[in-house]
């Protein structure tokens, strides 16, 4: 099993590079969702819900496909078809691992892998293993109470790894580099918390890279996100407290760095273009600043409002399919002027609606976004 090729297939060689869009698995139902989605939808009754704050607040979002259940594969295979055929060929699973076991995987385990035409993009996981509070919950939202922490303990890492590399690394749709199944960690920080300390963080990687030789691959690479407002002087990396962030990143023996969305590490406030500049501003500084690869992330919007009972302010104004198109392609020039193998950008998301974040269609702009991004990534 090779390297993922598939977007060079599916756009006919025109794609110049792979576009992987974060999946945010929360519109279905299950049992234990429904401690912060009690109407069964998952969180589709927060979209719902959400009423404009001021004159012209693009509030709520609504779907031009509907509220749709994600576990159905029939539902899955449209969002497969519309990634692929817009240069959308890998999809960032974020995937949860509470009470010791899965959470919110039926989007992936039911709806992707049932879906007939999963081989037309890749697929990878992110451990979005930050605490589940009560920011789900419309109203407790405002209180951030810890429901279950995200932070493991070696046991419970091994549970985690083994379920997660047994049911899916295998896919033949898994996106690898060199071979490699790629998997993400979201908060490097609170992984080392939980473990004990760096050290013991550094154990249980090769621990997993082991368990992945074993299963056949050559290695494991390990991502991780970057992100955070502080000055650049200090880490970027939570939980990094060493001289630099670099040498975290090689004590652990991480593999490469993205980021998640840029509201991590540039405040969301003021005009998209104004936001972005300043965010693709970091990328050349992380790119020399680090001995791993720095892949450029780009994101599409910011407003959190769906999910609170008061206004919250910080929000991004003016984004649009045109200018998003503009950071794609400066996302793509700066893979190729880089040299990054694979030229790899990461996208919020492909769904995120209750961050205002997302590639899908709604009622307003249609499939523009995502033919925004396709007419980047051919120019």
């Amino acid at each position: 099993m090779g390297d993922p090729v598939l977007s060079e297939v599916e756009m006919s060689g025109a794609n110049r590079c792979d576009v992987a869009a974060y999946y945010w698995p929360a519109y279905h139902d299950e049992p234990r969702w429904r401690r912060f989605m009690p109407d069964g939808e998952g969180e589709w009754q927060t979209i719902r819900r959400a009423e404009p704050r001021f004159e012209g607040h693009y509030q709520p979002r609504v779907p031009a496909w509907g509220y749709e259940d994600e576990s159905d594969p029939r539902v899955m295979a449209r969002k497969i078809d519309a990634a692929a055929d817009h240069g959308v060929n890998v999809l960032i699973f974020d995937w949860y691992w509470y009470e010791n076991a899965p959470f919110l995987e039926k989007a992936l385990g039911d709806g992707f892998l049932g879906a007939e035409n999963n081989d037309r993009v890749r697929f990878f996981l992110m451990w979005a293993n930050h605490d589940a509070t009560t920011l789900w919950d419309l109203e407790q939202s405002h209180e951030w109470k810890v429901v279950w922490p995200g932070a493991v303990d070696r046991d419970t890492f091994e549970n985690a790894v083994t379920h997660a590399m047994d049911r899916f690394f295998h896919h033949p749709s898994y996106y690898r580099i060199d071979g490699c199944p790629v998997f993400s960690i979201y908060e490097i920080g609170t992984l080392i918390s939980g473990l004990g300390g760096i050290e013991q963080a550094r154990d249980a990687l090769d621990w997993m890279r082991s368990r992945a030789r074993e299963a056949g691959f050559p290695n494991l690479h390990i991502q991780a996100i970057l992100w955070s407002r502080i000055p650049p002087s200090l880490s970027m990396v939570p939980g990094d407290s060493r001289e630099t962030q670099d040498n975290t990143v090689a004590a652990l023996g991480v593999d490469s760095l993205t980021n998640y969305q840029w509201c991590h590490y540039v405040t969301p406030e003021g005009k998209y273009d104004r936001w972005a500049a300043q965010a693709a501003e970091a990328w050349p500084r992380w790119a020399d600043e680090f001995s791993v690869p720095f892949f450029p992330h780009v994101s599409i919007g910011w407003d959190t409002n769906p999910r609170f009972r008061k206004f919250t302010p910080h929000l991004v104004t003016e984004s649009s399919p045109e200018s998003f198109g503009r950071y794609i392609a400066r996302a793509a020039e700066f893979a190729g002027e880089r040299k990054l193998s694979p030229r790899l950008i990461t996208v919020n998301s492909w769904n995120e609606w209750s961050e205002s974040s997302y590639l899908e269609p709604d009622e307003v702009f249609g499939m523009n976004y995502l033919e925004a991004l396709r007419d980047a990534i051919r120019t």
